[in-house]
């Protein structure tokens, strides 16, 4: 019974959001707008939004709506239709489709491409409407933004993958606006090779350490010298080798970590 209340609560709480989400959302071009006018049936109108940013309405004709919200559209429709239509009309307006706001998402995700963006969108409601990321998918989502269209100049930030997803942190759930461009990185791997139970090509991660790696490797086998273990490591195109790593020596993509016989 309490699960079937909090549900309903659940809902509830969702519906207001998204009713606060659309009022202050911004319209523009492609956008259906369901307008109605109290006790006036035969003005109920399903318009979309045109390329020069207006709708047509019985009585009044073209109305420019573009670039606003959807409390401001109805106050101008009230205007409009007070001169010598209506006394005192009360118009409301619901936005039956979202279609002026996009976002461009690429990478290590599900379905790439082209999204729409419904009223407010979050970064991790954009991950869904594009399917989720794929198993290959790194620790990082990198978004280029901005300030207009016609600006040659875009900010860029980062979104931390593991942060948001796995430890819930919710100041990386950050907004998505409208020209966004994302990219989801691809994880790196590294490589656990000799007297390890597991030997094999793993995900690199961030904060990864050489004990850890091993451990991912199923740990040391019997023979293993955990001594000296070496790192094997390319810089610049040119491999090195380190030689008797510690146990908490940083791992870096691409790593190759050789766990040597033991002599005894």
């Amino acid at each position: 019974m309490k699960y079937s209340i909090l549900a309903v609560v659940l809902i509830i709480i969702c519906s207001f959001v998204e009713v606060s989400f659309s009022q202050d959302y911004i319209i523009g071009e492609g956008d259906v707008l369901n307008i109605f006018v109290y006790d006036n049936e035969d003005l109920k109108t399903t318009a979309r939004v045109s390329g020069e940013g207006v709708i047509v309405l019985p009585l009044i004709g073209q109305v420019m709506v573009k670039g606003l919200a959807l409390p401001e559209i109805a106050r101008k429709i009230e205007t409009l239709l007070s001169d010598g239509y209506i006394v005192d009309p009360q118009v409301s307006i619901f936005i039956q489709e979202f279609r002026s706001k996009k976002a461009f998402i690429m990478g290590e995700i599900t379905k790439p491409g082209l999204v729409v963006l419904p009223g407010q969108t979050t970064f991790l409601s954009l991950l869904s409407q594009a399917g989720g990321l794929t198993k290959d998918a790194g620790d990082k989502a990198i978004i280029k933004r901005k300030a207009n269209p016609s600006d040659k100049n875009e900010s860029t930030i980062t979104v931390n993958l593991k942060a948001l997803i796995e430890r819930g942190d919710q100041t990386q759930d950050i907004p998505i606006m409208d020209g966004d461009s994302i990219y989801i990185t691809k994880a790196g791997v590294f490589y656990v090779t000799g007297e390890v139970k597991n030997p094999a090509a793993y995900k690199h991660e961030e904060g990864l350490t050489v004990i850890k790696a091993i451990t991912m490797g199923g740990g040391f086998s019997d023979k293993a010298s955990k001594g000296r273990v070496r790192i094997i490591r390319k810089t610049n195109g040119k491999e090195e080798i380190l030689e008797k790593v510690k146990m908490d020596e940083p791992v870096l993509n691409n790593d190759v970590i050789v766990v040597p016989e033991s002599f005894f």
